[in-house]
């Protein structure tokens, strides 16, 4: 579909505890926020037990919801509400590979350079798709990384554990769309190309019908510097497009968790997550 899309997005998750919490610190980051391709209309994130909640930016531009728990609680549940409209931003032509490489841009972009523990890749893959960036401009370069990951891991939902990293994935051929986007970033990163993480969501059929509710996904893609800030999606092999709605950006998964905390008690386990998406208009 093209033109502009209006979605509302509902995203519950949280955590049981085998027996009583006794307190507990979080963040969320559950929120999406106004970009280039994308306005929020409004958006809310509640809590139960109802605590005070604080909000601020974090370091790479992310909404942060903030709380603490301190009475006794067996249960943590966390609902994030949104309003967004989407576009899908138009593909420009990119910076030349000179250019790219040159010393301003490394330096700007050096957390987007480096491996992370998440995206580290061992030698031989890495020098296996080092030499195709003379292949074509960095957009054609990009395509091609995205096309080799998406056929080399497949996606199976359960396949790895949400602390799994590139390697790992790469290692059982399987993951899910967080392995999948560390895998890419990590050759586009070894290929000189400055890529961060994507957190957001996905509405899962390309013509959303008005009104209809459907199960939407937490999902996690690409998005790769070429001049601009590019989004392309190598999970489902497709470039970012209005159905996708950003939530935030990192060097990796940990950068952007949707939930993540501290407590003292018993052991938790999380509740799952689930997304609901309504088009709008």
């Amino acid at each position: 579909m093209s033109g502009r899309l209006g979605l509302s997005i509902r995203h519950d998750t949280g955590f049981n505890y085998d027996g009583m919490a006794k307190a507990s610190y979080n963040e969320a980051r559950m929120t999406p926020r106004s970009l280039g391709t994308q306005q929020v209309q409004s958006s809310r994130v509640a809590v139960r037990p109802v605590v005070p909640l604080s909000t601020h930016v974090d370091y790479f531009g992310t909404i942060v919801t903030s709380f603490d728990v301190q009475e006794t609680h067996p249960r943590l549940e966390v609902e994030a509400v949104s309003e967004v409209e989407s576009w899908a931003a138009q593909l420009v032509a990119p910076l030349d590979w000179r250019e790219l490489r040159g010393e301003r841009l490394v330096d700007r972009f050096s957390e987007y350079l480096w491996p992370t523990a998440r995206t580290a890749l061992v030698d031989g893959l890495v020098d296996e798709v080092r030499g195709w960036r003379d292949r074509g401009d960095v957009h054609e370069c990009v395509e091609a990384v995205s096309s080799f990951v998406r056929d080399e891991v497949s996606y199976v939902p359960g396949a790895t554990s949400v602390s799994a990293t590139a390697q790992e994935a790469w290692d059982r051929r399987k993951g899910v769309c967080q392995d999948i986007t560390h895998v890419t970033i990590g050759l586009l990163r070894a290929m000189g190309i400055p890529a961060r993480y994507v957190s957001g969501y996905l509405y899962p059929t390309a013509d959303p019908v008005i009104d209809d509710v459907v199960e939407g996904q937490s999902h996690a893609w690409v998005e790769y510097f070429s001049g601009s800030w590019t989004g392309i999606d190598p999970t489902n092999a497709i470039r970012e497009t209005q159905r996708h709605i950003i939530v935030g950006f990192g060097r990796d998964y940990d950068d952007v968790a949707p939930l993540k905390g501290i407590y003292q008690g018993p052991q938790s386990t999380q509740l799952g997550v689930v997304v609901t998406m309504r088009r709008t208009h």
